[in-house]
């Protein structure tokens, strides 16, 4: 920290503490634009993110981005989404089987399969509602168009309905349909939400989906390469929609947006960022005091984990603390599992971030004069006080600079994270990770919206360095003009005190000559 705006003032042993009064006019200066840019980054992404309304090129035929009517048949589809994977995952303990999310107004699924079969489930009453007839080979081919037309747009480069003109079609309004050995299920609560799912067409009973699926050496991820959710509505209701305002838009996406690894990987990092700083320092001053061939050792061991990809760093963890190891065996027999838990995710952040943290703290001891460490021995401080009193107080700038590279490192883990806790949303879900499963669920506003939030986050933590490092060179230029200035006046002093010194000596010659001559005297003399 630094101290209040004051004068400068000396203490014993000539030393000089100066503080700034004011930050510099040039670090003032950059405030406007940071934030100007930080507020640009947010509106462009908000404007790019979020849905907006298109129209397409028939008059007739009126669509936003993600909806399309058809006026010849009557209907139209809306609120089109595509989920490019599922997951495996039991939702709030309950095994479903292989899902993909629905949403609650959806009443149109097209479940695409690997043999490039596409499966239609319709809801019956909505089907009426809109005059959609599935029997009709015209509502057929109408229904078809529009939903290989708003596929191609969410596809995201990915493979399209359009891309096979001969792929089956099936339509149903039934609420599941089998395929092989595996049923897949439309519209199955799970909590508080609905799927679809992929699960053994056989199931014995008790049996959960993935225990019958191991059973019969089933794999069911494979059933499905995506899923498309839509409304099916009447044609007035595609063709009065209005164009929804950015207020609007920025709403309706934050309000559906889950912010949940937002705040796991705060909570992550910082628990992390405290190991990180405790263990960092320890191990910099004890390295520091260690002979040459032991500090190259133990040096190379806590440095490592910068070096290695953090994949490698998270399969080792993973053997470590699992059932591979008579460690994790211990621990786990103890009942203590610590793999694909949130203190996993602690653990993967704190060994990547250990390194930035060491290092820093390392660099910036060495730095220090040896000669003033040596001192403070010759006065009789102990190691703990050099090390509170002097080494911190001094090395501190280089300190926090590495404790935030540390904390935003940790922040931005991917790899060991996901190989040691896994992806749990709501315990070790952070942002990278979310990125990554958003973008894979062909969700690439979402995704997109946190790589934002990264890209801000770093920039932040980038232009915090810079003007801290900025104001701290500042600091100590003002504290050694200081003491230059405070040394040259010692030595005019001294230059000056040359001159009374001589005259010093010479009266105290002609005093000790007197003295002698008093000596010699004779009583008489001196009587006299």
């Amino acid at each position: 920290m630094f101290p209040p705006s004051r004068p400068a003032r000396c203490v014993r042993g000539g030393c000089c503490l100066l503080a700034p009064r004011e930050v510099g006019a040039r670090g003032a200066a950059r405030i406007p634009l940071v934030l100007f840019v930080m507020t640009a980054l947010v509106i462009g992404f908000v404007w790019c993110a979020t849905p907006v309304t298109a129209w397409a090129d028939s008059k007739d035929d009126r669509a936003e981005q993600n909806a399309l009517a058809d006026t010849d048949a009557g209907f139209g589809l809306t609120d089109f989404t595509r989920y490019q994977t599922g997951n495996s995952r039991p939702v709030e303990g309950e095994d479903i089987g292989y899902r993909y999310p629905l949403d609650d107004d959806a009443d149109v699924v097209i479940a695409v399969t690997a043999e490039g079969k596409a499966l239609v489930f319709v809801d019956e009453e909505a089907s009426t509602e809109a005059g959609f007839a599935a029997e009709g080979a015209d509502d057929a081919d109408a229904f078809r168009e529009l939903a290989e037309e708003l596929d191609e747009r969410v596809a995201k480069g990915g493979e399209t309905l359009a891309d096979n003109p001969g792929r089956e079609w099936t339509t149903s309004t039934a609420s599941e349909a089998i395929v092989g050995p595996y049923r897949v299920r439309v519209g199955v609560a799970a909590g508080g939400r609905r799927y679809v799912s992929v699960v053994p067409t056989e199931m014995p009973t008790g049996s959960t989906p993935a225990a019958a699926a191991e059973q019969q050496g089933l794999d069911l991820s494979e059933v499905l390469s995506w899923v498309d959710t839509a409304r099916l509505v009447p044609v007035s209701a595609v063709a009065g929609a209005t164009e929804v305002t950015l207020g609007e838009q920025a709403a309706n996406f934050f309000s559906e947006l889950d912010m949940r690894p937002f705040w796991v990987s705060l909570k992550t990092s910082a628990v992390a960022l405290v190991i990180t700083f405790i263990l960092g320092l320890f191990a910099a001053w004890k390295t520091m005091g260690t002979s040459s061939r032991l500090k190259g050792v133990l040096d190379s061991v806590f440095t490592i984990p910068m070096v290695l990809p953090p994949t490698v760093c998270g399969f080792l963890l993973l053997l470590i603390f699992g059932n591979a190891t008579p460690l994790g065996r211990w621990l786990i027999a103890h009942g203590v599992s610590l793999v694909f838990t949130w203190e996993a995710a602690v653990i993967a952040a704190v060994v990547v971030s250990f390194p930035l943290m060491y290092r820093t703290a390392l660099g910036a001891f060495e730095s220090l004069d040896a000669s003033m460490l040596d001192a403070a021995r010759t006065l009789g401080w102990s190691e703990t006080r050099i090390f509170r009193r002097l080494m911190m107080p001094l090395a501190w700038p280089s300190i926090a600079a590495g404790t935030v590279l540390a904390f935003a490192r940790a922040m931005g883990e991917f790899g060991c994270t996901l190989f040691f806790a896994g992806n749990y949303a709501g315990v070790t879900q952070t942002i990278p990770i979310a990125i990554y499963f958003e973008w894979m669920s062909g969700n690439t506003d979402v995704a997109l919206f946190w790589v934002v939030v990264v890209i801000l986050f770093s920039f932040v933590v980038v232009l915090f360095i810079n003007l801290y490092t900025a104001r701290s060179l500042r600091y100590r230029e003002r504290g050694g003009t200081a003491r230059r200035a405070r040394s040259a006046r010692h030595d005019d002093l001294a230059r000056a005190e040359e001159p009374a010194g001589d005259v010093l000596r010479i009266d105290r010659a002609a005093l000790r000559s007197l003295i002698k001559d008093a000596a010699a005297a004779s009583p008489r003399e001196r009587s006299r």
